[in-house]
């Protein structure tokens, strides 16, 4: 059973001491370019948890609605519900927003379906999801996707892909992946217990991702991304067509 009140993300500010800093930093990068460029009107969060991003949209928005299975430690979820069956009207928002949930859903076609049903012709679907991140939430954690994988689900229910930014390369995924490796270690080898120390506790955490980040700077690979944040736009023409079809 989920827990009900859980700890969720309440804002955007990261700093380089953070051993998640290397996804935040270019995630964000993508998620507000995208927010800046595509967010209009009325807009719902499918997963919003604490509603971490309200403030990015700034006067773009004229409405924020957020669903989630579960209400957040901070009380922001105004629907709760799962993210395959959302009770509102089909076309009924200008804008879909949806960060870091579609993992954590077992359908996870049907959260894009309703995504659809929901939106109005010509509005536009925000989601990102992992490529790479440790299991967390368990054993809510179900999916990792890659750039064809958001294509295949986006097309599939009837969107059409307007761009599929990849956050991060493989020198973010690699430092990630040092960071998380001793976050995450329980070994009793005095080696390895001395080596997470100096990582996370002497300061080497603000080194390494100081160096992973110029890593990146000198060569930006997306073969091995962190995450993906991926705009989608309704088409306006044959509406009915393509939602028989689902």
């Amino acid at each position: 059973m989920r827990t009900v009140n859980s700890e969720r993300l309440t804002n955007t500010k990261i700093s380089k001491s953070d051993p998640n800093y290397l996804h935040y930093k270019y995630f964000q990068r993508d998620l507000f370019a995208a927010i800046h460029q595509y967010a209009k009107g009325s807009l719902l969060d499918i997963g919003c948890g604490n509603k971490p991003y309200e403030p990015v949209f700034g006067n773009q928005i004229s409405k924020y609605v957020g669903c989630d299975i579960i209400q957040s430690h901070l009380h922001k979820v105004d629907i709760l519900c799962e993210a395959n069956n959302i009770p509102l009207e089909s076309s009924s928002f200008d804008t879909l927003f949806s960060t870091q949930t579609i993992e954590h859903v077992e359908d996870h076609q049907g959260l894009v379906n309703e995504a659809f049903r929901l939106v109005k012709p010509s509005g536009y679907f925000i989601v990102s999801g992992p490529m790479y991140w440790p299991l967390h939430e368990e054993p809510y954690d179900f999916f990792r996707f890659t750039k064809h994988g958001f294509k295949y689900m986006l097309e599939k229910a009837g969107f059409e892909v307007i761009e599929i930014k990849s956050n991060g390369g493989m020198w973010a995924s690699a430092g990630l992946g040092i960071m998380h490796s001793f976050s995450h270690s329980k070994s009793r080898n005095a080696i390895i217990r001395i080596l997470r120390l100096v990582f996370l506790k002497l300061k080497f955490v603000w080194i390494s991702n100081s160096f992973f980040s110029w890593l990146e700077k000198v060569e930006c690979n997306p073969v091995n991304t962190v995450n993906y944040v991926v705009v989608a736009k309704k088409p306006e023409m044959n509406q009915k067509k393509i939602e028989s079809n689902l």
